[in-house]
């Protein structure tokens, strides 16, 4: 198990031959020197690096059984400047808005590795542990869209305080089990579908995809998923998936009757009021590579100013084999929600009421220099209305003419003349040509494959 031990801290110290943590995460950093109080420069105390041991392969064969359960953490706070934080598109100061900082990353969907669910398929694995954070980052970016539509970016989650309905119904649709729309099950058996074994890592791409298909059978949220390739946002296509006449789902709370939950999460007998809506809210995850091994510093600036928008949904990405969701950054730092912890599954109580206190990050959140992350990511935005679409490409226009920023991507009316075929995954379910239509896309290990739908 690949474990990054985001909360470590880089403080060098001096002595005697340490194992630094980081060599459990893949680091391989050493450091010679007395290190103070028994830790090592990552300030791990002296029970997990220890500063004397003779067999250092049988140490880290002991540190790769432990998981952040075994482990204490110190959460650093965040750092005393005037530089604003963005969550989300939304900015605050560290300086008199703290509380508020970190009651909008608290009320943010925090999924993570969980253990002891219903078996994947029912014979396979009961834990996502070691393979599942990719898996868990497309969940919490995919989470936000949901909190977006039915119940509003200034919604905010307090702990032992009554939610609504459409909260739980939300939370639901992710609970660990084979009937919840975008559960660890539905995504993993989806990939199988598509080639992926259950326990294969996903890059960003990849749970994009299978995210989209899912999200075609939940009617109650009546999303218009769009995953732009090709490094092209089309925004004529976009306008024709999501202006398309439908009867769209309300988004209206479900009846009180909470006690039977129907086949995706959703209470039993309960009844949504159709409407005639001119657009369909619109979820734009866009995959990316900033560069070969490293992200090109010219995208920096650009990926910030991304974190600004309001329509922001946030970036999924992270290190190799490590995902993060990113939800906003500070200075030179981005701001991440970590699913390496692994919590035991949730099951709804006998009254359907689900626990919900671990699926809410309450200690400050993870940073690392933005020159850290990995080339590869996906970032994803959230349209509710068309005035919001219109206002988000103004944005990106603007983006193109700022100065010593390189765009990550390029915003276009009409379909480029080399794309050879339309974008087949905006297809609906009930599509005649879904079963013959097949789309290109680059995996997270950057070899082509083909997805079926």
């Amino acid at each position: 198990m690949n474990v990054i031990l985001s909360s470590c801290r880089r403080n060098m110290g001096q002595g005697r031959v340490s194992l630094c943590c980081g060599r459990w995460a893949g680091c391989g950093l050493r450091q010679t020197g007395p290190a103070s109080n028994g830790a090592c420069h990552c300030g791990l105390p002296g029970r997990v690096c220890p500063q004397d041991f003779g067999d250092v392969a049988e140490e880290e064969r002991r540190l790769a059984t432990l998981t952040y359960d075994t482990l204490t953490f110190e959460y650093e706070d965040f750092p005393e400047t005037k530089e604003p934080v963005w969550i989300l598109g939304r900015p605050y100061s560290v300086l008199t808005e703290k509380e508020e900082i970190l009651l909008d990353v608290t009320s943010r969907l925090w999924f993570t590795y969980r253990k002891n669910f219903p078996a994947i398929g029912g014979t396979g694995p009961t834990s996502d542990t070691g393979w599942g954070c990719m898996l868990r980052c497309g969940q919490m970016i995919f989470a936000q869209a949901l909190v977006c539509r039915h119940l509003g970016r200034d919604w905010r989650w307090v702990k032992g305080k009554r939610q609504t309905d459409n909260y739980f119904n939300i939370l639901n649709a992710f609970i660990d089990k084979k009937d919840s729309y975008y559960s660890i099950h539905q995504i993993a058996q989806m990939g199988v579908g598509e080639g992926k074994s259950i326990g294969q890592w996903y890059g960003p791409n990849t749970v994009a995809q299978v995210l989209k298909k899912l999200a075609t059978f939940d009617t109650w949220s009546s999303l218009a998923v769009h995953i732009a390739m090709d490094n092209t946002v089309v925004m004529e296509e976009i306008r024709r998936l999501c202006k398309s006449n439908f009867l769209c789902a309300g988004a209206a709370a479900f009846p009180a009757a909470e006690s039977d939950l129907l086949y995706n999460g959703y209470p039993d007998g309960a009844e949504v009021t159709d409407r005639l809506s001119l657009w369909k809210p619109l979820v734009l995850l866009i995959p990316l590579r900033l560069g070969l091994t490293d992200i090109n510093e010219a995208y920096i600036e650009t990926l910030k100013q991304c974190f600004m928008m309001p329509q922001s949904l946030g970036v999924i990405g992270g290190k190799p084999n490590s995902a993060h969701y990113f939800i906003g950054y500070v200075g030179e730092e981005l701001i991440y929600l970590d699913p390496h912890t692994t919590q035991p599954a949730v099951e709804p109580s006998d009254n359907s009421c689900i626990p919900d206190e671990s699926f809410h990050c309450q200690h400050p959140p993870c940073r690392m220099s933005i020159a850290e992350l990995d080339p590869s990511i996906a970032v994803g935005f959230f349209c509710n209305t068309e005035e919001d679409f219109n206002d988000w490409c103004q944005q990106i226009k603007k983006l193109s003419l700022l100065r010593g920023a390189l765009p990550m991507f390029e915003l276009v009316e009409h379909q480029p003349s080399h794309f050879s075929s339309p974008d087949v995954l905006n297809l609906t379910p009930d599509s005649s040509d879904a079963d013959r239509l097949e789309r290109f896309f680059d995996s997270e290990d950057e070899d082509f494959e083909i997805l079926s739908l």
